[in-house]
């Protein structure tokens, strides 16, 4: 068998993932199908958790939710990083201890902060106004929130202008100048309780130095909250680590990004006489290459371009058509042929942006063969839709050759389970 990476292989002409054939899963399961190899999951986490082994991983569940993943993370030692009372709930369910759960949000409702004092979860403030609700709440409880704030760095990292969360016009955190305030109110309100920091910059970042400027303006405002005589436990950085969706790609790893981050939080840690535990949110480093998309040839069509129309839209995957985002195309059951054409791959959706892919040369492209799209496990099903009336789709766990399911396919009835027709139009 041949290898494309770690996980991925050709056995047979067929494309592999975690030593399973591809096109007997989709036989199987049908198409589209997204695939997880949960031995990458554990490699890749573990990596990451290499490079900071004094630091607390809390997973971004935002990259991918799906139960078995939390599971799995949980089992390795992860905490969570969630953004909603569902995310919450899900990453309660799958064990991961509340007290490695932050609930970060810049829009939070009333319902989710209540919900955070009952699950005893920590919360990153995203401003004064969610202070003071906080506050009003956890009177009524009769509890004690430990909060951090998250701080906005003005930081501006190379990436998708919809993904660089730490720009002074992001929609998220309070301004790293204004933000001290935000400690001086905290420490005389009751119910709530500073005792860290946090902060994100941004998604897919290819370049360390951004994380490098970043820490540097947090641990400034670490020095400062120091002084109000505040007790930080711990230092969120957030999550961001690009990974290579395009071979020819350079991105950092996990020790490069160690390399700009710890020696200026430990030094100016040990010179502040403090010590903090430091917080990573890794998600799409953790997921992003774990999982492929599996989705079956409809038609060809050769018209001002050469298009593959497929099963899979971007009902189903939306980074390309809502980043322009790259995933490699692999066609699964003839991986190891010589590439002979120039393809469009496009959805079956009603939108002119639903393309997979674009100006891809591929083997030759019949109806019937299956296409595996590469390293969609963040942000694929976790964002997906049922738009155009379409279910979504199946999802399988591979371990060890082991296959299963870990998320039926929905049918018609999943589709309209929760409306419901006023009698008058009976």
């Amino acid at each position: 068998m041949s290898r494309i990476s770690d996980h991925l292989g050709i056995q047979n002409r067929h494309l592999t993932i975690g030593g399973v054939d591809t096109v007997l899963l989709a036989h199987e399961y049908g198409t589209p199908l997204y695939v997880i190899d949960e031995d990458r999951v554990r490699r890749n986490f573990r990596t990451f958790k290499g490079a900071f082994p004094d630091a607390d991983i809390y997973y971004a569940a935002k990259a991918n939710w799906n139960l078995a993943i939390l599971r799995i993370l949980a089992s390795e030692g992860a905490g969570a990083d969630v953004f909603s009372d569902g995310e919450l709930y899900a990453a309660l369910i799958a064990g991961i201890p509340p007290d490695r759960i932050l609930f970060n949000g810049n829009s939070k409702t009333l319902s989710e902060l209540k919900m955070a004092i009952d699950a005893e979860v920590r919360v990153s403030i995203d401003s004064l106004q969610e202070l003071y609700a906080l506050s009003n709440l956890s009177l009524e409880s009769g509890k004690t929130v430990e909060i951090a704030f998250r701080v906005n760095p003005d930081v501006s990292p190379d990436t998708h202008p919809k993904i660089a969360t730490g720009l002074a016009t992001s929609k998220f955190g309070i301004g790293y100048t204004d933000v001290l305030e935000a400690y001086n109110e905290a420490k005389e309100l009751p119910g709530v309780r500073p005792v860290g920091i946090h902060c994100h910059i941004g998604s897919q970042i290819t370049d360390v130095s951004p994380f490098n400027e970043a820490v540097e303006k947090m641990m400034d405002i670490v020095e400062q909250i120091t002084r109000l005589s505040i007790d930080l436990k711990f230092v969120d950085l957030g999550g961001g680590l690009g990974i290579p969706y395009q071979k020819e790609m350079e991105t950092p790893s996990p020790r490069d990004l160690a390399g700009a981050i710890l020696p200026t939080f430990n030094e100016r840690s040990k010179n502040l006489g403090i010590s903090p535990k430091l917080i990573l949110e890794p998600g799409r480093y953790i997921v992003g290459d774990s999982s492929i998309l599996l989705t079956g040839v409809n038609t060809t069509k050769r018209s001002a371009k050469n298009f593959v129309g497929v099963d899979a839209g971007l009902n189903l995957l939306i980074r390309p058509a809502m980043y322009d985002a790259y995933h490699e195309v692999v066609v699964a059951n003839k991986a190891d042929l010589d590439r002979a054409e120039t393809y469009d791959i496009v959805g079956p959706i009603c939108e002119s942006g639903d393309i997979i892919a674009k100006d891809r040369k591929l083997p030759l492209i019949e109806p019937g063969d299956t296409l595996a799209v590469l390293d969609v496990g963040a942000y694929g099903f976790s964002m997906s839709s049922q738009y155009n009336g379409r279910c979504r789709c199946a999802e399988v766990l591979i371990c060890d050759g082991r296959v299963d399911l870990i998320r039926r396919r929905e049918d018609y009835g999943d589709m309209i389970a929760k409306q419901a027709m006023p009698a008058r139009l009976l």
